[in-house]
């Protein structure tokens, strides 16, 4: 199941308000039916806000909260500046006429991740591009853009970026498939860049990078590319994005989440060790 893409709000904020509210309404044993009659809204809205997939308003909320019960004053407020939270556009919101709707959803959840395990078959990771490698990434998927889109999606990767290079930043399990660093994108030049920056970045503390081999054949991720986002707050579920060529599905269920889940931890056990990753991509660039 797909999450409908919610804007440039604080994303997870959206879910933490919708968990919160979903549990206030199975506490006091009603149904989606009956909170969505007391908002003058649809059953299907309820559900939409209870998974944060649509905005909120004050008035929705406050309403509610009263049908749920809650009169404490302290735990009301708590709430209700979660909405203002959940409604205040993100840093990202800048880059809102470059950036897809059904994006802009991503960037917001991997903001708040405290862990991405991503799988790559065709590119290097966004998270771990260089400038020029995703400026050729980018100009490949999008040929008429013009060159003043194209410097701020390049922007806003290397921003993206800032958050796992720091000491405090989360944690980057990338597996790549050994095809992505074969396939010369922008040039030599570029390429040998692109690759001399994985050697550098796999040195951090926080970033892993293994690499598929050609070796293992089929493997458990051949239906293609995937990232698993994991939160710090113990209430939220993982998020599975899968990008495809003109969208992107969001996945929360546990039974979505599970196979791959399992498909990750195959990989991970069947890819190269991190000194392994080191040995393979020293070898492909002494051969250019």
């Amino acid at each position: 199941m797909s999450m409908d893409p919610p804007g440039s709000g604080s994303t997870v904020r959206r879910i933490m308000l919708g968990a919160s509210l979903r549990r206030l309404r199975e506490e006091r044993g009603l149904t989606r039916d009956v909170a969505g009659f007391h908002i003058r809204a649809s059953e299907s809205k309820i559900s939409r806000m209870e998974l944060g997939r649509v905005g909120f308003k004050t008035r929705d909320v406050e309403d509610l909260l009263t049908l749920y019960g809650v009169s404490d004053d302290a735990e009301r407020r708590a709430l209700l500046e979660m909405v203002r939270e959940a409604n205040t556009p993100g840093w990202w919101h800048k880059y809102s006429a470059v950036l897809p709707q059904w994006f802009s959803t991503y960037v917001g959840l991997e903001e708040a991740a405290s862990l991405i395990r991503t799988y790559e078959v065709q590119f290097v990771p966004g998270l771990l591009q260089t400038a020029n490698y995703a400026r050729a990434v980018y100009q490949l998927g999008n040929p008429d853009a013009t060159p003043e889109d194209i410097d701020q999606r390049v922007h806003l990767r290397m921003q993206r970026q800032e958050r796992f290079t720091r000491k405090d930043g989360p944690r980057l399990w990338a597996v790549i498939d050994e095809a992505t660093l074969r396939r010369t994108i922008g040039g030599g030049e570029v390429m040998s860049e692109q690759l001399q920056h994985l050697l550098h970045v796999a040195t951090f503390p926080n970033i892993t990078i293994q690499v598929m081999p050609f070796r293992y054949g089929m493997h458990a991720a051949e239906g293609g590319a995937f990232s698993i986002m994991r939160f710090p707050e113990s209430d939220l579920s993982d998020v599975v994005y899968v990008e495809q060529l003109w969208g992107a599905l969001y996945l929360d269920k546990r039974e979505d989440i599970d196979p791959y889940l399992t498909a990750m931890e195959q990989l991970c056990v069947e890819s190269t060790t991190p000194g392994g990753t080191v040995e393979l991509i020293d070898g492909l660039l002494r051969k250019m």
